[in-house]
């Protein structure tokens, strides 16, 4: 039988596809549940580059009970101002991002996403095994296990598998079929990757410009470093492993746009990381199936518009470590109190992101126009901790950790 005792409890062995943000925590929490966590990761380290994220939340919550926040408010970035600038570079508006810090209780941090999996993964113990450069091929569910075949290592069996592998989820399409069956195209495209030495540089400034069709975001970081985030309307697939091609479509996509824009895309050579894909969201009626769950974007991700995916992460690898560490000796109904805590709070996520492609990619001049009227509103005072104390708060109570 493919479980085994350790100190009275049965204690799982769990592969986890995936070493990023849901499949550290998970492997975190796992972990502390007394179980045989592996993690899989199909790069050769630890991901970098990306973009800076707004952490708040539930999420937030997590992070604590793991102990990370002390580390994250050391290695992320208190940003004063959220600018809005013109072609020419007049302001249009101005939006004090403590505000957020105040309308939070002080518990928010802007950090840039891989730091975030960094200090995850930093808190596992040396006994969490990780295998670097694989990734799973084949899955065959059992009635006491699951089979798991790799694109390079040798077969092996495990309790449960958790594909914590992202949009493009190869356990989501092995357990559950084609991504084209649960990808909801949001027709928009996000870019990211930073360079050193650029000019101007903002401190601790988030400056923004959009015209019809895009929006660009620059940030000052340590080390003299600017990171840039580019969304922009795009409709069908992108190239995600082809820098070439995706310097090429970034190129084509802005050829008309004004700002700071040609001068940013000059910088592409010169990036030390790029990350292009697609907005998209993924929905699925059931996360479960048999031995295997997902977690992450893998599983609902809200796409970059919901502007809280890694919280989210954090919160569904909690939940789902919570529930198997409740009834170790039934993964299925652990899956089922899983899906039951958390898919009505993230379809409402999924829901609410959709309108914000107007933000993110004006699609015409007057969408345009109202996204200027919007970040001009959210400037005063009133409207900014209206909006604000409604959505840091997250409609859902992290279950208690079983034994405390």
């Amino acid at each position: 039988m493919a479980n085994h005792r350790s100190a009275g409890r049965q204690k799982m062995r769990v592969l986890i596809v995936g070493a990023g943000i849901a499949g550290s925590t998970l492997a975190h929490w796992l972990q502390r549940a007394g179980h045989d966590p592996t993690l899989l990761e199909r790069s050769h380290g630890l991901r970098s580059g990306g973009y800076l994220i707004d952490f708040w939340g539930t999420g937030f919550d997590v992070a604590e009970r793991m102990g990370l926040v002390p580390r994250l408010r050391r290695e992320g970035y208190e940003l004063k101002e959220a600018r809005d600038v013109a072609g020419d570079g007049h302001r249009i508006a101005s939006l004090d991002p403590q505000r957020l810090v105040a309308g939070a209780g002080g518990r928010y941090v802007s950090i840039l996403r891989a730091d975030l999996a960094a200090a995850i993964y930093d808190s596992l113990d040396d006994g969490v095994e990780t295998i670097f450069g694989d990734t799973v091929a084949r899955l065959t569910d059992g009635e006491q296990s699951i089979s798991v075949e790799f694109d390079h290592g040798a077969p092996r069996e495990f309790d449960l598998v958790v594909g914590a592998d992202g949009l493009h989820s190869r356990v989501r399409e092995l357990a559950f079929g084609h991504e084209y069956l649960y990808e909801r195209d949001l027709g928009i495209a996000v870019a990211a990757f930073d360079v050193v030495g650029y000019r101007p540089r903002d401190e601790h400034v988030a400056l923004m410009h959009a015209e019809v069709g895009f929006q660009a975001i620059r940030v000052a970081l340590r080390e003299d470093l600017t990171m840039f985030m580019l969304t922009f309307g795009h409709h069908g697939p992108v190239p995600t492993d082809d820098v070439g091609a995706q310097q090429e479509l970034l190129r084509t996509s802005l050829a008309d746009a004004g700002w700071e824009i040609p001068t940013i895309l000059d910088e592409l050579p010169r990036a030390r990381t790029l990350y292009l894909d697609r907005a998209n969201q993924i929905r699925m009626p059931s996360w479960t199936s048999g031995r295997v769950a997902l977690i992450g974007d893998a599983a609902a991700s809200p796409s970059l518009l919901a502007g809280q995916g890694s919280a989210l992460a954090m919160v569904e690898a909690y939940v789902l470590a919570a529930e198997l560490a409740a009834t170790p000796e039934d993964h299925r109904r652990a899956f089922d109190a899983y899906e039951r805590r958390l898919m009505p709070m993230l379809r409402s996520k999924q829901d609410a992101a959709k309108g914000l492609g107007t933000a993110f990619a004006p699609p015409n001049r007057l969408r345009l126009m109202l996204r200027n009227t919007l970040m001009r509103l959210m400037g005063l005072p009133p409207v900014a901790n209206l909006a604000m104390g409604r959505s840091l708060r997250d409609p859902i109570e992290l279950p208690a950790w079983p034994g405390t």
